[in-house]
This record gives C-alpha cells, sequence and structure tokens, in this order.
C-alpha cells in the first residue's frame, strides 16, 4: 500500500493510554515510536540519553532537527506529543500534512482520577498487577475544572489548525484503542498493510474499578459534575468544556458584592481576612463558570478587582515558590541540568546564601524571557506568566472593575469597598511576601535589567518604574 504519510504523531495527555498505544503499534514491523521525544524533563523516555543522535541539549537548542531526524529515520517513525511539550514544534507538526495526526483521548473525569492516582502512588505504569498501590484520590471541582481548561485549549488548537489547512486526523478513544480491529482501520489510515492479531499485553490496566469505588466523595463529585455547562462541549471533538482562565481561583466576598481575582502567586492572606471580615460573611470560593455567573447574577452592583505587584516583586516570589513548591522537584531539576541555574538539591536549598540566591535567581529570569518568547522548550505556566497576559485572560470572562496596585493597596480597597457600599476596618497595606528572602537584601541593577527584559508588557501596559525599596 502506497504511504500517504512521512511519520507520525499521537496528539494524547497523561492517563490517555498512550503507553498501550504505542506499544500495541509497536508491533508492526518497522514501526518506531519514539515516545515523548518533545517532553520538558527528558527526550523520548526517562532514562533516555538521547534520541537518534541528538541528546537533550541538543533538542532544547534545535528541537526541529530533532523532528527532521524522526522524519527521515528508517522505517515509519512517530512520537508521543501533550499539550505542555516543546511549544516551539507545535506549528510545524500540525501544519505538515505529510505527518499523521492521531488524537488520542479519554473521559475527562477518569483521565483526571487516573493522573491523582497515579501522582500519589508514584505508579505510573503495571506490567504485574501484584505491584498495584491502591489509594482513593478526593475529587476537587475547582482543580478539575483547571485540569479541563488547558487540554481542552489544545484540542482547541489542534482542530483549527486542521480545518484551516484541511487536514483530517484520526480520532479514537481510549477504549477504542482497546480494540485490535480499530488499530487495524488506524493502520489502514497510516498506509501500512500490516496488521495486529491483539493489543499490547506488556501493560496491565491500573485502576479498572467503577468511578465510585475509585474516588473518596464521589456523591461530592457527581454533584459538582452535575453544576458543569456541558453544552459548551460541542467546539471540541473530546467533549471537554472550554472554560475562562482563572474562574476557579476567584474569591468572592460572602459579605458584600465583591470579587477578588489573584495573580499568582501571592502571599493573600490579609487582603482574604479583609474580604471574609465585610459583613463577617466569610469567604466564597472554588467557582465555575457556572456557579460565578450566578453570584453574579445575586450580587446587585457587584465589583470585581485584581492586585498589581512590581515585575520584580512578583518575579521574586515566583523564584520563591519555585524553589519551595514541593510539586515542582522535576522542574528544578531541568533548571539545574538545562538552564544554568545553579541551584543545590533540594534538601540544601535553604542554605542558600544571600549571594549564592543572587546568582540563581539572574539566570532563572533569562529563563523567564525565553520561555515566554517560546524559546525555552519549556512550556509558560501560569506561575511566571506576565500580568498583562493574565489580566487579558480575565477579560475572556469578565474584566476587573478596578486594577489595584499593591503600593496603594489601602487606599485603591478603601475606595473600592466604598463603592459597593461596604463599611469596613483599614484594608491591609501590602500583601504578604511569599519569599522569606527580602528583596533589598538581593537587589541590584542586574535584576531590574534582567525581570524587564522577561516582563516588558508588564512594564509598557502598567506603567511600573525601577523597583525601590519599602519604606
Amino acid at each position: 500500500m502506497e504511504r500517504v504519510f512521512d511519520y507520525f504523531v499521537i496528539l494524547a495527555e497523561m492517563r490517555t493510554g498512550s503507553n498501550l498505544l504505542e506499544a500495541t503499534l509497536e508491533q508492526v514491523e518497522g514501526l518506531h515510536c519514539h515516545g515523548e521525544a518533545f517532553n520538558p524533563d527528558y527526550i523520548g523516555k526517562p532514562r533516555n540519553k538521547e534520541l537518534l543522535g541528538m541528546t537533550m541539549a541538543d533538542r532544547l537548542a534545535d528541537p526541529a532537527a530533532l523532528l527532521d531526524r524522526i522524519r527521515r529515520a528508517g522505517g515509519f517513525n512517530g512520537f508521543r506529543f501533550f499539550f505542555d511539550h516543546e511549544p516551539r514544534v507545535v506549528d510545524a507538526i500540525l501544519n505538515d500534512p505529510r505527518c499523521a495526526k492521531i488524537v488520542l483521548t479519554r473521559n475527562p473525569v477518569d483521565c483526571y482520577i487516573s493522573l491523582k492516582i497515579a501522582y500519589n502512588t508514584k505508579r505510573w505504569q503495571l506490567t504485574d498487577v501484584k505491584d498495584k498501590i491502591h489509594w482513593k484520590p478526593p475529587f476537587k471541582p475547582a482543580e478539575f475544572e483547571a485540569f479541563l481548561h488547558e487540554r481542552q485549549q489544545f484540542q482547541l488548537r489542534i482542530l483549527n489548525t486542521l480545518q484551516v489547512s484541511g487536514q483530517t486526523a484520526f480520532y479514537l478513544d481510549y477504549e477504542d484503542s482497546l480494540q485490535p480491529d480499530v488499530i487495524n482501520g488506524l493502520l489502514k489510515h497510516l498506509g501500512l498493510d500490516a496488521r495486529v492479531d491483539a493489543i499490547a499485553d506488556t501493560l496491565v490496566r491500573q485502576n479498572p474499578e467503577g468511578m465510585e469505588d475509585k474516588v473518596r466523595n464521589f456523591p461530592d463529585m457527581e454533584e459538582a459534575l452535575q453544576r458543569i455547562d456541558w453544552v459548551n462541549l460541542y467546539r471540541t471533538p473530546n467533549f471537554e468544556p472550554r472554560r475562562g482562565p482563572g474562574v476557579p481561583r476567584f474569591i468572592a466576598s460572602a459579605g458584600a458584592p465583591l470579587l477578588y481575582m489573584p495573580l499568582q502567586p501571592v502571599g493573600d492572606g490579609p487582603l482574604r481576612a479583609w474580604m471574609a471580615q465585610i459583613g463577617k460573611g466569610g469567604l466564597i470560593e472554588d467557582f465555575t463558570q457556572k456557579t460565578l455567573r450566578a453570584w453574579m447574577r445575586k450580587s446587585r452592583g457587584h465589583r470585581s478587582f485584581t492586585v498589581l505587584r512590581h515585575p520584580l516583586t512578583r518575579a521574586h516570589d515566583i523564584f520563591a515558590t519555585v524553589l519551595s513548591r514541593e510539586g515542582l522537584t522535576d522542574f528544578r531539576q531541568n533548571l539545574r541540568q538545562h538552564h544554568a541555574v545553579p541551584l543545590p538539591p533540594d534538601d540544601a536549598i535553604s542554605t542558600l546564601s544571600d549571594t549564592e540566591y543572587h546568582d540563581a535567581f539572574l539566570p532563572f529570569l533569562k529563563f523567564v524571557k525565553a520561555s515566554l518568547n517560546g524559546q525555552a522548550g519549556q512550556r509558560p505556566d501560569i506561575l511566571w506568566a506576565s500580568q498583562a497576559t493574565l489580566v487579558q485572560g480575565f477579560g475572556q470572562f469578565a474584566a476587573p472593575d478596578l486594577l489595584c496596585r499593591e503600593d496603594r493597596m489601602e487606599c485603591d480597597l478603601e475606595f473600592l469597598a466604598h463603592a459597593v457600599g461596604a463599611r469596613v476596618d483599614r484594608p491591609p497595606l501590602s500583601l504578604d511576601p511569599v519569599a522569606s528572602l527580602p528583596l533589598a537584601a538581593i537587589y541590584d541593577d542586574e535584576l531590574e535589567t534582567a525581570v524587564r527584559d522577561a516582563y516588558p508588557r508588564d512594564y509598557i501596559t502598567f506603567g511600573f518604574t525601577k523597583w525601590r525599596k519599602p519604606l
């Protein structure tokens, strides 16, 4: 059969069954799937030193070169690609009609729960059922909605590119990938004469139980899922709802019609306490778009706000978060190995001197600049996104009424409270710093220049000037 494609990509996500699909396809002689070739933390597989003669450093320097090697390698080659993989090759992959697109999806709730189990048990693949670790995760509505949003945005990008370029992808769900006849249909789509007799048996399904037996708070999950506006799902092939950025992080006062839109990272304890004591009503959190619209309808005359911070102050807290957050272990290792950030082992980070901290913070700012410009091989994370971009994202759902400035927060919040008719004690003067080391202890012109290079839009859009030591 004439081959209509030069190579293939499996567009999937973690816990969709992509490992099993790869193993099944590799039963075909001459077909090679090179794992997660563009994973930000490794090349192909976690223990790989190189792939097709390229090291991780080579790929970071020139990701297009690895894509070309996959295309030209002997046999029929492909790889798996997730939403947070190398951003510099996405357009080249999606716009290439000689690249076969296999879009693998899975029920988003199954995917979310499976991912939580894997993270907490450290079991990402199972080859023997006796090695299974049983653990029931809790279902968290706000976390689930954030999980959906990132993946659905990538699915919409895939769909739009295929539509604009007149291409067709081969879509299959996790359950479809367990059927040999469907896999053989896929092979025919790829232009291959080969067939498989069975699905690969090297991996064992890790969590075959019913959902009610896998989730700690199943009744709460059922209730939460009923609140999602599923009618928005028609725009994406795998039926994930579109979501306005950041909505699950919004916080409302239960005692006054005030809505706070946080910009990460932020030590907003004083601000949250102030909002909670307005009318002594406490806080309302874990919004979905549907529940937030309901709150807005009931809260007549409501006002929303966010707090802008000087880019260097915020970047200092971003770096402190990177150094301390437990879930960023792999990212810290990535910074050490591939971005020349001189961090000691995690258990020695707390012993950094002021000078060592400064000397690590500076290359981190250079990494942020490269990442935001699509030059770092690391998908830009919301943690270090520019404030201009995040505020623009708010506007996709509802633009904030007030861009409060941290250096005049007391005055701005007092004005806002009067605008909604709330009588309250004095608002907080500032936010709590995330970083324990004062910025003044490490500040110099080098850091000022680096953060201005990393966040030029914030300086231009919001009129920030040179950082000044607080009085």
